[in-house]
């Protein structure tokens, strides 16, 4: 944590100085009001004569320190402030881009709600645990430390007093927090199971409502919130256990100066200002403990957090970074060397023994079953997982040994389920490409068979999109998305079944375009629709995870009986010009 700390230590080592002069300001009140009593009431030292100008001079003197004190305590908090804040603001900027570094499995592991959680509430812990530090533990322990230096120094019988009573307070004190701790990491944890089943219900809403299934995402929502309530009172009834305790033990201490105080003062070994003195600093000294004990509270809920941040921090992305970032001698060309995949935590291959090259500018497509490793195959080549076995070259380089911004720069991609962001659409399209133009953008969507939606819309490009692309058809989520990966300058366009929701005739005249506007870029289309992949330079059949077949339409019309069932229940076993 003192890498984020030690940038704002100045402020911290400010607010620390400002609550002392807070606290010196508040040990000095009772002593002075004391003297106000004995001198200034009671006339102690002048024969039992009050004193006016010693109420009025020490009481202005009170009122001075009191805006010197305030003064100190507001500008410590601005310190302490400025100090977590900013050393949150880096903690959760470092986690984020920690995250968005992860690979697939990790993020799975770790759950979208529990990053969630740990880059917002977590974070928000800490900074309280930083703040409530700098400012709680100097106020807490001097004001402890000095309430019992000013006892002893009006009588040291009721010093005495105080020192009597602090090992029941501290041992009440310790076994709260332990029975308490552990509630914090609990709360924490349930709090991300709370934020997936958010998550997963807002995303999911359509299909909720669509099978009825609202009062069971209602019960499950509840469940996972009254757990969360459970351990949270757990806790709060321990403090609130906590606190009539340290209540009655100080309570117990000031009956105690009280008594002491009455036979001493009648015996004249003290005055009543002392004794008023003593009652005012064990209130203080109730008020630090207390303090002390939210101040632990604090920590420990802020500990916790830090441990799950640190948890993200340090975890190292597991798929390390290579050092090639690519040459002008080959583009666009991909090979399979004898790949095999299986999803991390399984044991079940998904791909087993893939050999296949596909040359600069041509098209590959890929066609099988639903399961059959189509998407899986794909995600390769970008290096969205490493292989298990063989290896995926890109230009003549295993993606293992690309820089991984690099590799990732040459390949576009465009996805079945569309991924829009809530900005207008010409800034999801520019997703492409950050540096393109509005022309740039419109010809793009042209390509794409989008600019007529779009320039029908109410603002044209600057129309917003809501989130997560509702307020568009599923044909037009995968037309926007399509422009933004025709934008991207890329020598490598991959179609993961992008073009599902478009018909026939959309299709058709998108890739016309496509062979227009990029005819030199490698090409993969994943699709289900013989009319989709007929016209590619190879058709790759999969089944069960290897290559059953690899060849023109023709041939696998010829030769390949998977190919030939898909084709006949789709077109039909008339002739296959119809499907044209």
């Amino acid at each position: 944590m003192w890498k984020y700390i030690k940038k704002y230590i100045h402020f911290m080592i400010l607010a620390g100085l400002c609550m002392i002069l807070e606290v010196t300001v508040d040990l000095l009140q009772p002593r002075i009001m004391s003297r106000i009593v004995d001198d200034g009431v009671l006339g102690l030292s002048t024969g039992g004569v009050g004193d006016m100008a010693v109420i009025v001079r020490l009481g202005l003197t009170m009122m001075g320190l009191v805006v010197l004190g305030g003064t100190g305590g507001a500008l410590c908090s601005v310190f302490a402030t400025i100090a977590s804040e900013n050393a949150g603001n880096g903690m959760r900027k470092d986690a984020f881009r920690r995250i968005m570094r992860f690979s697939f499995p990790q993020v799975d592991r770790f759950g979208a709600g529990a990053l969630i959680t740990r880059v917002t509430n977590d974070v928000t812990q800490v900074q309280n645990m930083i703040m409530m530090f700098v400012r709680g533990m100097i106020r807490t322990s001097y004001m402890f430390l000095g309430s019992i230096f000013f006892m002893f120094s009006l009588y040291p019988r009721f010093g005495v007093i105080v020192l009597c009573a602090l090992p029941l307070i501290a041992g009440t004190m310790v076994l709260c927090l332990s029975k308490a701790n552990p509630g914090f990491a609990k709360m924490q944890a349930q709090l991300d199971g709370i934020n997936a089943i958010m998550q997963e219900d807002i995303s999911g809403i359509r299909i909720i409502k669509a099978c009825v299934r609202e009062a069971y995402e209602k019960l499950r929502f509840g469940r996972a919130n009254d757990e969360l309530i459970g351990t949270q009172l757990h806790v709060l009834v321990i403090f609130a256990f906590m606190s009539p305790m340290m209540n009655l033990f100080m309570y117990l201490v000031v009956i105690a100066i009280l008594l002491v105080g009455h036979i001493q003062a009648g015996a004249g070994g003290t005055t009543p200002g002392a004794v008023m003195g003593a009652v005012t600093y064990t209130t203080q000294l109730l008020n630090s403990i207390l303090g002390l004990v939210m101040l632990f509270q604090n920590i420990s809920r802020g500990s916790a957090s830090w441990k799950r941040i640190k948890e993200i921090l340090h975890t190292e992305p597991e798929l390390a970074d290579g050092t090639f970032a690519g040459d002008a001698k080959v583009r666009g060309r991909i090979e399979f060397r004898d790949v095999s995949f299986a999803y991390p935590g399984t044991a079940k291959p998904v791909l087993r023994h893939i050999n296949l090259t596909v040359e600069p500018g041509q098209t590959l497509a890929v066609m099988g079953a639903t399961g059959c490793g189509k998407s899986t195959l794909i995600d390769l080549i970008p290096r969205f997982y490493d292989v298990t076995e063989g290896a995926v070259l890109v230009d003549g380089v295993d993606v293992r040994d690309w820089d991984q911004q690099a590799l990732r720069d040459r390949v576009s991609i465009a996805l079945q389920k569309s991924e829009l962001f809530s900005v207008p659409v010409a800034e999801n399209i520019r997703w492409g490409d950050e540096d393109a133009d509005r022309a740039g953008i419109q010809r793009a969507a042209e390509t794409a068979q989008a600019d007529g939606f779009i320039s029908a819309m109410a603002q044209g490009y600057d129309t917003p999109v809501a989130e997560r692309g509702m307020s568009l058809s599923g044909g037009q989520k995968q037309r926007v998305s399509i422009a933004r990966a025709v934008l991207k300058k890329a020598e490598i366009m991959i179609f993961d079944d992008a073009t599902s929701a478009l018909d026939l005739k959309t299709e058709a005249d998108l890739f016309q375009a496509l062979d227009r506007e990029k005819s030199g870029v490698t090409r993969i289309v994943v699709a289900q629709r013989i009319a989709t992949v007929r016209k590619a330079d190879r058709i790759a059949v999969l089944e069960g995870g290897t290559i059953a077949a690899c060849g023109t339409h023709e041939e696998l019309l010829a030769s390949c009986p998977i190919y030939q069932d898909i084709y006949n229940s789709q077109m039909g076993e008339g002739d296959e010009d119809d499907g044209q």
